[in-house]
């Protein structure tokens, strides 16, 4: 069969400004992309630190492009007078924040690997991934120093630099964190001799520029994946595959024009993981935007009156970040003035219908699903902003990346257009590997056709038009009745009931059936709405077969999610497997 894939049907559903192919692409580090920001916009600027005062208002403090390279500059020059080899890896603990920025840039500038943490991971996880990666250096807030101070005997962790996440806030923000707020929500903190407070060697080497012999092919950053049902794992990645991802997604934004800077991007979504950390910063930069950060996304009222007051262009979210602004009183009421956002990529999880809709009506923006991963960092597929949008899909493949339906029985057999099978991807931003997991990578990463391909653990199709349509998750796919079933699809269509805010569905253990499998679904109902389960069955019966729709329900008041949005399935899984008495790890 010819691989119908390798004709890339999908082009020619692009939007006119979008092109065909982005190469040849630049010869660029994450820095050089930096420096053509700097050299074309440097008194534009590049981040603000807005923060909300009783009384006050909205006070801000604002970085020009010119000032952040020489941030940047300082922190790269003097972390490569601690005596690490080139390619060492720095961890980065803290929230959206302009250190945040400049750590990263300065980790990569000096030559080496950086590794984003989340910062609501508990002390041993975060110990773990310290482990793991090998780092020796890690740059956190003041917040979290008490748990680096308690794991780091654990690890390989030579040198803490410590920074304050009122550094960076407006003179009169910074006066009032100092006196109210500081020491009680623990940002107060006495460094131990020995570890380093990030202002000081700012100032120290200020004026002083890094060695410069980095090239596109080192390495940029360890992104840790999953980890829900076991150990995390590092997708590594060059510079060259990031910046190539940042100028695929801009070119899928605003076409091949030169970037116009003045362009706002609210910075919502976290930096420590791929989705923010290019699709928000590097892109932002590459763009010549204005990044307005957002510390903490789930304040929504924080999120909506930076929406307000700074007008972005762009947003970039997740399905229940904008849910929640679509239903938060000062939206509804026509309060918060949204008009300004022109477009809105979502990730991370299926976008569901009536969010979409009701969050275009409010902007008049466009809201267009997508999807990435951390193995390829970090979009591959996005709806046209202007053309067709099909709801279900997770859109076209970006510039540059190829996308085919394999066998999940064989990966080497490519399936016809339309048949079900596990998403294969290949583009210039692909990892490399994952750090020190060889039977991992090797499961994941095939040799074919003269490419390497990443298999992506997803189930899904294409249409003939070439648009890609996600299915579920391979590992979570059921055996019900001797059919195979995917909770995404169940889940989609209970997500649709009027009374529905959120649902998940899951594969447990059967109860009375030892060693076959069934459907739970966990539903959130919309306020002041309530519906059983029986009609939740009824509703499900025009869409589904029998076999795919669940028996079993359980109302709860939120479904647990990961920083970035994704549905945690395993973990109301795990809860069901404790609630049954079911050895984990057992049918």
């Amino acid at each position: 069969m010819t691989d119908p894939y390798l004709a890339k049907p999908w082009i020619k559903a692009y939007d006119d400004y979008v092109p065909a192919t982005c190469a040849p692409y630049p010869d660029w580090t994450a820095p050089d992309l930096l420096a053509s920001a700097v050299e074309a916009a440097p008194d534009t600027n590049a981040l603000i630190m807005p923060v909300e005062l009783p009384l006050f208002g909205r006070k801000a403090r604002a970085i020009t492009y010119r000032e952040l390279k020489e941030h940047i500059d300082a922190l790269a020059a003097a972390l490569q007078t601690l005596n690490l080899e080139k390619g060492s890896r720095i961890a980065l603990l803290m929230p959206n924040c302009p250190q945040f920025v400049i750590s990263w840039f300065g980790i990569l500038s000096a030559g080496y690997a950086c590794v984003g943490l989340n910062p609501s991971y508990p002390g041993e996880r975060l110990a773990e991934m310290l482990r793991d990666s090998d780092a020796r250096v890690i740059i956190t807030l003041s917040l979290f120093y008490p748990i680096i101070q308690k794991i780091r005997v654990n690890t390989s962790l030579e040198h803490v630099i410590v920074t304050n996440i009122k550094e960076f806030f407006h003179p009169l923000a910074k006066f009032l964190f100092t006196v109210a707020k500081e020491k009680k929500e623990g940002h107060r903190v006495e460094i131990t001799p020995g570890d380093i407070a990030l202002p000081d060697l700012l100032e120290k080497y200020k004026g002083q520029k890094p060695s410069d012999d980095i090239t596109p092919d080192d390495i940029a950053i360890f992104q840790y994946t999953g980890g829900t049902t076991g150990p995390s794992k590092a997708a590594v990645s060059t510079h060259r595959a990031v910046v190539s991802n940042a100028i695929q997604q801009n070119a899928w934004l605003n076409g091949t024009e030169e970037p116009k800077p003045g362009y706002v991007t609210l910075g919502a979504l976290p930096f420590f993981h791929v989705f923010g950390m290019i699709t928000v910063v590097l892109m932002g930069i590459y763009a010549r935007s204005t990044i307005v950060l957002v510390p903490n996304a789930r304040d929504i009222a924080d999120v909506i009156g930076n929406i307000n007051h700074y007008k972005p262009d762009s947003f970039p979210g997740v399905p229940a970040l904008y849910n929640a602004i679509n239903v938060h009183p000062d939206v509804v009421s026509g309060k918060i003035d949204m008009s300004s956002i022109q477009h809105c990529i979502s990730g991370s999880a299926p976008l569901p219908r009536p969010t979409k809709e009701e969050f275009e009506k409010l902007s008049g923006g466009k809201l267009v699903e997508g999807y990435g991963m951390s193995e390829m960092p970090t979009a591959t597929h996005t709806n046209p902003l202007h053309g067709k949008n099909v709801t279900g899909s997770v859109g076209l493949p970006l510039p540059d990346t190829i996308c085919r339906i394999v066998s999940t029985e064989d990966p080497m057999v490519v399936l016809p257009v339309g048949e079900i099978g596990e998403l294969a991807l290949t583009g210039p931003q692909m990892m490399l590997h994952y750090h020190e997991r060889p039977t991992e990578t090797k499961n994941s990463i095939i040799e074919a056709d003269g490419q390497r391909w990443f298999l992506t653990g997803d189930i899904g199709y294409m249409d003939e038009e070439g648009y890609f349509y996600i299915v579920d998750r391979k590992k979570d796919m059921a055996l019900i009745g001797g059919f195979n079933v995917y909770p995404n699809q169940v889940d989609q269509v209970l997500n649709a009931h009027p009374a529905v805010a959120e649902v998940a569905v899951g594969v447990i253990p059967h109860p009375e059936k030892p060693g076959q499998e069934a459907l739970k679904a966990w539903v959130v109902t919309n306020p002041g709405m309530t519906v059983t389960p029986e009609e939740l069955m009824e509703f499900a019966a025009e869409k589904l077969a029998r076999y795919e729709i669940p028996s079993r329900y359980e109302f709860i008041d939120a479904i647990p999610r990961s920083t970035v949005g994704k549905i945690l399935r395993r973990e109301l899984i795990r809860m069901e497997k404790e609630r049954q008495g079911t050895p984990e790890g057992t049918d």
